[in-house]
């Protein structure tokens, strides 16, 4: 029978360590860091004692990852069942968690704006200021608003614990192998670590230049949205401060910028008839209008007090936190206003988040029972808004404020049998002052009509619930199941800037409450790890969209949906240096209301993965990962024989990337990857799904990577 998960959590308690530093920390085996997560109930617990799917991407799959393609998304599409395929761009939108928005965070501290959703959450940090990804799937209100999904968090690496200083510098390139030409870019890594007595400290820091990218004819991808002559940077650092074994401070500061700068234009093409969208040198008039899209310098800092005997058997972890966001999108046709001398626009999400946290873990040790409490207080003020940069207001300002209290409890009976159970109670005001809808023209005579609408404070109180049990019945068999809502305000902003009324109080502003059911089991052989869950998730208010041929503007429709779907992983040891993960996943979705099905915003195509990792000898390692996409077609056509929306059919595809690396002297490492092997010349999912100007742009064709690491 299993003992393991309380001994792993006592071990992670008692270390002289932060509630998320225990996983690297040397008195845990490399097995045993596997094998704990605190994402799901946030402190440290065994993943035998969650009944729930969850998936954690260690940091050496993240550096194998790092040397194909340095992009998140392209990451979690690979090694993540359930999420749906990278969209090849810098936007996550279409990239869903189940079928519904994940909340992204970095070490617990939300990324995602979930007020006015931008979807560029996923790229918030560089992969190689990251120690692990833990993914935990379905509707929870552990963190609050914007994880109907489910969670993505970004554990960020720890300074190492024997007091000496280390380092590492990687330098390398990124090149289209179909044509060379401006394709080459350059990226630079570095960071150090280490401990003086009392003290600990980390810094990395991370600069990429993108060259042009090309697809599998050399034609240089479109630009929406698109990586083409792209800066990215990022400098982290974590500093720390033990008083005693027992009490410690942790500050950490993240800076994020990654936005194109680039002289190209798009040559527009149909995805109805099969025509790309590419980029092209083109004069200045033609050139993308506005300032670079993307991150424009995203901030975070974070202040983290951890007690581990604040009384008897119970843990104490105090967070604050700060982040501004200022997120710039592409210039578009469509915010046009030729009455006030508008021929576009270009908007900006911009978020400024404070919060502040109270965790409580109190432990209690009956005869055959082993109990945890996990309990608290959670307050959040957030402010967003989407201006345009030229001074109009497309979304007003949102004042959130949020109080919630939660209490999560777990029940070890007879070592064996877990019991969880928990509810949070939250209470949100949000505030919108009186404000007047932009008036938006698609063409001259295609406007919307621009209406006053009046402000107010709207109150939500949710109380949800969860529940699960797992049965370690034996390694062969350990089935789960659960049951857990989520409240979800999700995008307010979309239904402001679209409002047919004049009172706030009269958009459809609710809650939407989710409730997701999960079934499943773990099975552990010899040599084999298998995972298999099925899930169902339903929720009386969706956001969805629906065209208005009059205004042709996008609007939300709040209608009753249900996602379901089933997920499978298998981890097979081949031999002692041979080792193959594959996964399979498959999600489909309805507006039940109207019997129809959901469109791939929500819903993406079924996808399977494979991972063979080949390591002959301690020196050298080989991988070969393969993606598959396959086919979705729900929808009709028109009558003119084209789809609409959200609504276009999806081909299957297969990609195959391959990467390698060797150690050729102590502290010298060459390594080299390959995406996209074999030129497969396609169009990723959204792409063809997606109806919408400028997103029918191509995946990108054979690219190769290079480069060099030293460690100190």
């Amino acid at each position: 029978m299993f003992k393991t998960s309380f001994t792993l959590l006592a071990l992670a308690v008692s270390t002289a360590t932060f509630a998320d530093e225990a996983i690297n920390k040397n008195q845990l085996t490399d097995t045993q860091m596997e094998r704990v997560v605190v994402s799901g109930s946030r402190v440290f617990e065994s993943i035998d004692e969650v009944p729930a799917s969850i998936t954690i991407i260690n940091q050496q799959q993240i550096e194998e990852h790092l040397k194909v393609n340095p992009e998140l998304q392209s990451l979690l599409a690979q090694m993540v069942p359930g999420l749906a395929p990278d969209t090849g761009s810098s936007s996550n939108t279409g990239q869903t968690l189940r079928g519904r928005a994940p909340l992204i965070m970095i070490d617990g501290v939300p990324q995602s704006t979930p007020l006015r959703n931008g979807s560029l959450g996923i790229k918030s940090l560089d992969p190689s200021a990251i120690g692990r990804i833990e993914v935990i799937k379905g509707a929870t209100s552990i963190y609050g608003n914007g994880a109907s999904g489910g969670i993505i968090n970004y554990i960020t690496k720890q300074a190492k614990s024997d007091g000496k200083t280390e380092g590492e510098i990687s330098l390398s390139s990124r090149f289209s192998a179909v044509k060379l030409e401006e394709s080459a870019g350059a990226r630079l890594s570095a960071a150090i670590n280490g401990r003086a007595d009392k003290f600990s400290y980390l810094v990395t820091a991370s600069y990429e230049e993108n060259g042009v990218q090309r697809d599998a004819q050399g034609d240089i991808l479109g630009l929406q949205y698109g990586l083409s002559d792209a800066v990215t940077q990022n400098y982290f650092t974590k500093l720390g401060y033990d008083f005693d074994d027992e009490k410690q401070l942790q500050f950490s500061y993240n800076y994020f910028s990654s936005q194109q700068k680039t002289d190209l234009g798009d040559v527009a093409g149909d995805i109805s008839l099969g025509e790309k969208t590419y980029a092209i040198h083109v004069p200045s008039e033609l050139q993308k209008q506005g300032k670079p899209q993307g991150p424009e310098g995203n901030e975070n800092i974070t202040l983290k007090y951890i007690d581990y005997a604040l009384f008897d058997k119970t843990q104490m972890t105090l967070d604050l936190y700060m982040q501004d966001i200022e997120n710039v999108f592409f210039f578009s046709p469509n915010l046009a206003n030729q009455d006030e001398n508008y021929d576009g626009g270009q908007s900006i999400i911009r978020s400024e988040k404070k919060g502040a946290r109270a965790t409580f873990n109190t432990l209690i040790d009956f005869d055959s029972i082993e109990a945890s409490f996990i309990y608290g207080i959670d307050a959040l003020t957030d402010v967003t808004s989407q201006p345009l940069v030229d001074g109009r207001i497309w979304v007003p300002e949102m004042d959130m404020q949020s109080v919630a209290g939660f209490l999560q409890t777990k029940w070890v009976i007879a070592d064996d049998l877990i019991v969880k159970a928990g509810v949070r109670k939250e209470s949100i005001d949000l505030t919108v002052d009186d404000y007047r809808t932009l008036k938006l023209c698609k063409t001259p005579t295609q406007c919307s009509v621009p209406i006053n609408v009046k402000g107010d404070t709207i109150d939500y109180d949710a109380t949800t619930y969860n529940v699960g049990i797992k049965y370690n019945l034996d390694e062969k068999f350990s089935p789960f199941l659960s049951y857990s809502q989520g409240s979800d305000i999700s995008d307010i902003g979309r239904l402001l800037r679209a409002a047919t009324v004049n009172d706030i109080g009269q958009i459809q502003t609710q809650a939407s409450i989710i409730d997701n059911y999960e079934i499943g089991f773990n099975s552990k052989f010899d040599n084999v790890r298998i995972e298999v869950a099925a899930y169902r998730s339903t929720s009386e208010l969706g956001t969805t969209n629906k065209f208005n041929e009059v205004t042709g503007v996008y609007e939300p429709v709040r209608a009753p949906q249900e996602i379901w779907g089933y997920e499978t992983l298998v981890d097979y040891t081949i031999s002692a240096n041979l080792k193959l993960l594959a996964t399979y996943s498959y999600v489909e979705g309805k507006n039940t209301e109207a019997d129809v099905y959901l469109g791939s915003k929500q819903i993406s195509p079924p996808k399977a993965t494979a991972n063979l990792n080949w390591q002959p000898n301690d020196a050298m390692s080989l991988t070969l990962s393969y993606l598959y996409v396959g086919n979705r077609k729900r929808f009709a056509a028109n009558d003119d024989g084209k789809h609409v929306g959200d609504q276009g059919p999806v081909e299957s595809y297969n990609i195959f990337n391959l990467t390698g690396q060797y150690q050729f002297a102590d502290n010298w490492q060459g390594f080299a990857g390959i995406e996209n092997l074999f030129n497969e010349d396609y169009f990723p999912a959204r792409a063809q799904s997606y109806t919408f100007g400028g997103y029918n742009i191509k995946g990108l064709g054979t690219t190769a990577t290079v480069g060099v690491k030293y460690k100190f």
